[in-house]
Formats: C-alpha cells, structure tokens, sequence
C-alpha cells in the first residue's frame, strides 16, 4: 500500500516513508534514503527490531540498527497483507541437518546448535558412526524424504581449496561445491516437509581481486577461478530458492580458528620469528573469528527478513601488513622477513598463490550489522588473542 508522503526517522536517519504492512507480529515500513538505499524494516513497540537491505550505499554508517527508536507518523499505521514473516525462529527441539560438519567451522557450529537446544543431523562421507548422522556422496542425487522435516539446513560441504591448482583439484574444488549444493538445494526442494530457511556456504573469493574497493553484498562478482566457482556456487541453491525456502548464501573470508583452516598453518614461522608480509602487504584481507561466524549463522536462522548473499566477515578487514604486525604482536615475535611473490608461485603455484593470499578483498559485513548482529571480535587483535592465549 502506498502511504501519503512524509518523513520518518529511524534512529539518527530520516527517511522517505514508502510502503507499510503487518503480519500480525509486527509492523513493516518500506524506506528510500537519499543515499540510494532502501531497506524493510520490522518495527514493534516503536523500536527497529530487524532489517533487510536493498541497493547499495556508500557507507555502512547510514545503516539502521536493530533496537534503535523509529519514529512514524500515526497516519503511516496502515496494515496491508505483507509477504516476509518478522517473527524469530524459536530453538527448542527444532531439527538442523548440518554438511561439512567435520571441519573447524563445523567443529564450532555443532556444540554451539545442541547448547542452543537444535537437534542436530549430520550429512557424513563415511559410514555414518552413531545417531544423528546420514551417509551421503555429493556427487550423487538425493533422496527427498532424506531431507524432509528438517527446520534449517546448513550446507558446509566442499574440498579444501589450499595446495596447488592441479587440473584435478580445480575439479574437486569446483564439483565438491556445485554438485554437492545442487543435489542438496533439489532435494530440499522436493521435499514433503522443507525447511524455513537453508544457509549454503560461499566465499568472498566471489569478488575477485579488487584493490581498495569496499565490497558488499550487491558488488559486482570479480574475475578468476574462485570467483567462476563462487557464481556457480551460489547459482546451484538456486532450487530451494525458487521453491520458496529463505535462502542464504553465506559468503565467508579468512576465518580465524585454533582448530584448522588458515591461521594454525601460519603460525609456524610466526612462532620461530621468521614471520612477514606477503608480497606487498597492501592487498585486504577480511577475516571473521569462527565464534562469530557461528553466531551469524543462528542470527540468519532466526531472522526471516535475512536472504541472498551474506558477507560473512568482520567489520574490520586489515591489508596483509596489518595483519602480519598484528599476529607477530599478539606472539611477541618480530616480522621483519618478507615472503616475495615469487616465492608463493613456487610453494602454491602462480595462480593459486595469486587468488589465495595476494588477492585483495575489503570486505563489509553490511547485511549483518545492518541486521543487528552483535559481533564478538570485530578487532583483529582481539580475535587473535582471543584464540592464541
């Protein structure tokens, strides 16, 4: 509905009011800001309590936060029919089916799911070895009724992209993703009972290399075989999206945990004092704590209004210098030696040295905070004590 012109105010903003309706938990306002965006916001007993993005902006200090007051005109109080539900996804005894439980994201989200009361199922490789778990292969289709009665899925699965660029890894690399999300997003789709809301893995590899330029969600894709693998990726949930499941595509950076992934192999060198930037030191590195990565994965899972792709990284990216000074402060160790570029093309390969670590990517979590989460970490320095002491 069409409501007459006026402004609004959400917090320190004002805003065109545009469009309001209710689904019965709540009131939902449309608004155009001067800068371009326009966001929906839920808004209940005079407070935003949840916020989706359209279009883009040109900086993150224009977005509402959830909880900030929103002041509207009486006249605005028009309900009309409204698609997207605002109420949270309550947590006793629902039923998660989680894949790529077994790596260090995984290794965090699953006793973070049972603490939080989820009933947790788990897609495994290998013969499953207790309860809770469904033997699966990727490669292959999947059974619909595997997949049905499920709350949320949460699709982690996909091989490791470090070691070099064979042409059989790049298919492992790109298969392990494609096939594996496309026969999961089928069968969710298909299914008799599907979930509210499916959260499929992706990365920020999506953007390329792209300098100094501030990446969000609606930025453009990049150029390269991450990113050729990322499109493809998220284009491959694409069926539990038009079957009508919430959809997110969670598109992570550098994520920091003690138990695997990037940072334990780094330390090595770091520890004995032969620590240093990688060529240049000037290209982005945006990086997230796993903790906090966990807790955006619950906050997509119980905000209706969150869908499409979804920055998975914290608010403070650090270019490779910064980072390499951080860590060596954090262990007390000096990185004054360097790694040049062409000694990453022996150790990786050029191509793979080139989009894994000196590629640059500055990336903002714009959909997250403008959704109210609360990161944890989002100062590299903590994070990083936070997991080495």
């Amino acid at each position: 509905m069409i409501l007459p012109k006026g402004k609004a105010r959400v917090g320190s903003l004002l805003a065109d009011r545009t469009e309001a309706g209710s689904d019965g938990s709540g009131m939902l306002y449309g608004f155009d800001y001067s800068c371009g965006l326009q966001a929906t916001l839920a808004i209940c007993d005079g407070f935003v309590r949840a916020v989706r993005l359209h279009g883009s902006t040109t900086g993150s200090s224009i977005f509402p936060a959830r909880n900030e007051r929103a002041e509207i005109p009486e006249t605005a109080l028009v309900p009309s029919n409204a698609s997207a539900r605002v109420s949270a996804m309550p947590q006793n005894g629902l039923r998660v089916l989680v894949t790529g439980a077994s790596g260090p994201i995984g290794a965090a989200l699953l006793p973070s799911l049972k603490a939080s009361g989820y009933q947790v199922t788990r897609f495994v490789r290998g013969q499953p070895s207790g309860e809770g778990q469904i033997q699966w292969d990727p490669s292959q289709p999947i059974a619909a009724e595997l997949v049905s009665g499920f709350d949320a899925a949460i699709h982690l699965a996909g091989e490791t992209i470090v070691g070099r660029w064979t042409d059989d890894k790049r298919a492992r690399v790109r298969d392990s993703r494609t096939l594996g999300t496309r026969h999961l997003a089928q069968a969710l789709a298909h299914a008799k009972k599907p979930p509210r809301v499916f959260i499929s893995g992706s990365a920020i590899g999506f953007y390329g290399d792209r300098g100094d330029e501030i990446l969000r969600e609606d930025s453009a894709p990049g150029q390269g075989f991450l990113a050729d693998v990322c499109q493809e990726w998220e284009a491959a949930a694409r069926p539990a999206k038009d079957a009508g499941i919430r959809t997110a595509n969670l598109r992570t950076g550098l994520v920091l945990s003690a138990d695997g992934g990037a940072l334990p192999k780094m330390l090595p060198p770091f520890k004995f004092g032969l620590g240093g930037r990688l060529g240049s030191g000037r290209q982005w590195w945006s990086w997230i704590h796993v903790q906090d990565l966990v807790g955006a994965m619950h906050h997509i899972m119980k905000s209706d209004l969150i869908e499409g792709p979804v920055n998975g990284v914290a608010p403070g990216p650090v270019t490779n210098g910064e980072f390499t000074k951080t860590l060596g402060s954090v262990l007390s160790r000096p990185t004054i030696f360097p790694v040049p570029e062409f000694a990453l093309a022996l150790a990786l390969g050029r191509d793979a040295s080139k989009e894994l670590l000196l590629s640059s990517q500055r990336v903002e979590p714009a959909l997250l905070v403008a959704s109210g989460y609360p990161f944890h970490y989002s100062e590299l320095k903590k994070a990083l004590q936070a997991i080495l002491r």
